[in-house]
């Protein structure tokens, strides 16, 4: 009597590939040297999203106000599609599809989170590299072309790009590392935050149009939330990874509110609305040359960093509408803290000193 046939194994599919190979590769980046782990932590833990809104626009400052703004202009451009494309594009984190796919029981995974784990948003593209990638390219650039102005070298010119592929790449494995993000999404996240700051770049808006900044605060959270009505009114639901975060983040406080996509959203209104109102309130053309004139530049951005960092560390309401009122309200002050009210503060200050 011939045994029965054995039903075939099946085989995982592509996606799933890429996912188990992430996972590997996760295992082993966490097996590394005590050293490295607090490396990406740091990386991951103080170069998010909010601290491109937070640091980066402030610093660079010291090298243009252009720079700072369009750092500032790129950053909510890129963070507004990074949430559509998460709502549309449904990517798996690691820290909870291990467990959903049933992997980590399969395999006995020696896996940790850690507290900047658990995002609760979908995870493709990272929005860490996208954000970082895009908003930091007008940096870059102003470095390079710095650097040209002192030196023939194409060495050297290069060299701001070099160190921006590298913290890039450093940013991409931390998110790998602390079980955030797969490689293919931090490699989609990097190559879309690129491309986007080189387009933005070659663009640049109108600082000084108020009109346009409302219209573009507006505009942006006007149509995420029609795009996420209308995903809702055809059956899809964008709101499934706040489950599947809850479920399965080990620590239920790891689950920050700053992760959701409709803070990412309040971030980019407030922000928008930020440079509408700096716009309205500019510095006078004799302020702005005398402010140019004062030594050195990065006085006036060490001063943004640090108002900015008292202002984002104050206590927010618990109620949920009025964290999101107070997260939008933040954000919107922060161009006119950094682009009006500081550097007025600094003449105000420098003339009273030179006062007989």
């Amino acid at each position: 009597m011939e045994p029965p046939p054995q039903e075939p194994v099946p085989q995982p599919s592509a996606m799933d590939a890429l996912h188990q190979a992430g996972i590997h590769a996760a295992v082993a980046l966490q097996a590394g040297p005590p050293w490295l782990e607090q490396f990406w932590l740091l990386l991951s833990s103080h170069l998010g999203p909010g601290s491109i809104y937070t640091v980066c626009f402030p610093l660079a400052r010291g090298l243009d106000e252009r720079v700072s703004l369009m750092v500032l202009w790129i950053a909510l451009l890129a963070e507004w599609l990074n949430v559509v494309l998460k709502w549309f594009l449904f990517g798996e984190r690691p820290y909870w599809w291990m467990h959903e796919s049933g992997m980590a029981e399969r395999e006995q995974l020696p896996l940790r989170q850690f507290p900047v784990t658990c995002e609760t948003g979908p995870g493709s593209p990272s929005g860490h590299c996208m954000i970082l990638g895009a908003a930091l390219w007008p940096v870059v650039t102003a470095l390079s072309e710095a650097v040209a102005r002192c030196s023939r070298s194409r060495l050297l010119r290069l060299l701001p790009f070099l160190l921006y592929l590298l913290l890039l790449a450093a940013m991409g494995l931390s998110r790998i590392f602390v079980l955030a993000h797969f490689p293919h999404q931090v490699i989609s996240g990097s190559l879309a935050g690129l491309a986007l700051g080189w387009g933005l770049q070659r663009w640049p808006p109108n600082f000084l149009k108020v009109r346009f900044f409302l219209l573009t605060a507006l505009g942006l959270v006007l149509s995420a939330l029609a795009l996420h009505g209308l995903a809702t009114a055809a059956g899809l639901d964008l709101d499934w990874s706040l489950r599947r975060a809850s479920s399965r983040c080990s620590d239920p406080a790891w689950l920050r509110p700053e992760t959701r996509p409709w803070a990412s959203l309040c971030r980019v209104g407030g922000s928008a609305l930020g440079l509408a109102v700096a716009a309205w309130l500019p510095l006078s053309r004799r302020a702005a040359e005398e402010l140019r004139l004062l030594e050195p530049p990065l006085g006036s951005a060490a001063l943004g960093l640090l108002a900015l960092d008292v202002l984002h560390k104050l206590p927010k309401s618990h109620h949920t509408a009025l964290w999101y009122l107070n997260v939008g309200a933040r954000y919107a002050l922060g161009p006119v803290l950094v682009g009006t009210l500081l550097p007025l503060l600094i003449l105000t200050l420098r003339r009273l000193r030179e006062t007989p």
